[in-house]
């Protein structure tokens, strides 16, 4: 059975980020056109459907390294901030970004909540584990050379 583990990272964000577009619950807030992502960033994200590649991204995330927290998604989202001529220092990521993720993947019914954070949900393993099946078939028409790993 084909899971998440098997396929290229930014392959199946691709892919689940096209299946959480078709779900009512993962709604992009009014503010997401006009915010950073982080301290660290100068500028908000140029992608228009960029609310839908993030929440895949942290049900990604959640599924290989859960029970995580909003803490530990701050720092797996932040970068390296820029202070001029001094040197520059780690900072996190948007915690209102992180939490609102959560909570719509957790309304869509992707996450649950558990002691130490949240982990991804039957539904939601589901869902990743079937992505990452037809992400595999297309990797292996478009490489068949790989079909022996």
């Amino acid at each position: 059975m084909t899971n998440a583990y098997d396929v290229p990272a930014a392959e199946l964000i691709d892919k689940v980020a096209g299946i959480l577009k078709e779900n009512d619950t993962i709604v992009p807030p009014e503010w997401a056109e006009s915010v950073k992502t982080g301290v660290h960033k100068e500028l908000p994200p140029i992608a228009k459907d960029w609310w839908f590649t993030r929440c895949a991204a942290v049900l990604r995330k959640i599924y290989v390294d859960g029970p995580i927290g909003i803490e530990r998604l701050r720092s797996v989202y932040g970068g390296s901030r820029d202070y001029g001529s001094q040197p520059s220092k780690r900072a996190k990521g948007s915690g209102s970004i992180a939490r609102k993720a959560v909570q719509q993947l957790e309304a869509a019914g992707f996450l649950q909540k558990v002691k130490g954070g949240r982990i991804v949900s039957a539904q939601g393993r589901s869902m990743l584990d079937n992505a990452a099946h037809e992400v595999k078939q297309d990797v292996l028409e478009e490489f068949p050379g790989l079909a022996k790993y």
